[in-house]
């Protein structure tokens, strides 16, 4: 009888213990796959963060012309226009916060980062390579916002300053496109536009002019 008893519950444990070691087996495999795909990011940020940590900071410490934000040998270009602006902003540190929250090396705003479909802006902050092509993809779109500005406006003297398609962009990035618009549209008379530190939007006009952008396409929808 206890035999027969003992043979009828054996095949019940039986089961139960090839559950047991089945959810042992599962539990492994997803601490294995969890552990394997931390160090899989931590890699890629590593790799990520790499430009930041490389990049040399002698480009940054050139003091710029006493007429303009120029850095020398680079010309009047699309990488001398923005590595001015840089300069300008941040003096080319790509991780620097400054006290009104904005962000990188060219100092955009978080609801620029929006624009550009950009919301992560601590994964922003971080990424050397993000900043390039975000500050590339805004110039476009400016350009694409003022381009009836560019034509217009383009050669004429306002307040003294001599306008150019650069320091019309370089302008936008300041203020936005609207107050470049309202700024032209206005011969530069009525209210003074500038940023929270007290530079106004003619200095941009001014200290940015003359670059050749005829490389940047105006963008209706900016792509990074």
């Amino acid at each position: 009888m206890l035999k027969f008893a003992y043979n009828k519950k054996y095949p019940t444990f039986a089961r139960e213990f090839k559950k047991t070691r089945m959810r042992k087996f599962l539990f492994l495999s997803f601490v294995f796959i969890v552990f394997i795909g931390t160090t899989a990011f931590s890699f890629w940020k590593e790799k990520e963060l790499s430009p930041l940590i490389t990049q040399p900071d002698a480009l940054y410490t050139v003091e710029p012309d006493n007429d303009a934000n120029y850095i020398p040998g680079y010309g009047k270009t699309y990488l001398g226009f923005k590595e001015a602006i840089a300069f300008k902003e941040s003096q080319g540190r790509y991780s620097i916060v400054n006290t009104l929250g904005f962000l990188g090396k060219y100092q955009f705003g978080k609801a620029t980062l929006l624009t550009l479909r950009i919301s992560n802006p601590d994964f922003f902050l971080y990424s050397a390579k993000l900043q390039e092509r975000a500050f590339k993809a805004n110039c476009s779109y400016n350009k694409w916002l003022l381009q009836k500005e560019i034509e217009t406006y383009s050669g004429k003297l306002i307040n003294g300053v001599r306008i150019t398609e650069s320091g019309i962009l370089a302008a936008a990035h300041l203020a936005g496109a609207g107050s470049v618009k309202r700024f032209l549209k206005n011969g530069g008379k009525g209210r003074r536009i500038k940023d929270a530190y007290g530079t106004r939007i003619e200095h941009y006009f001014k200290d940015f002019s003359g670059y050749d952008l005829s490389s940047l396409t105006p963008m209706r929808i900016p792509k990074l």
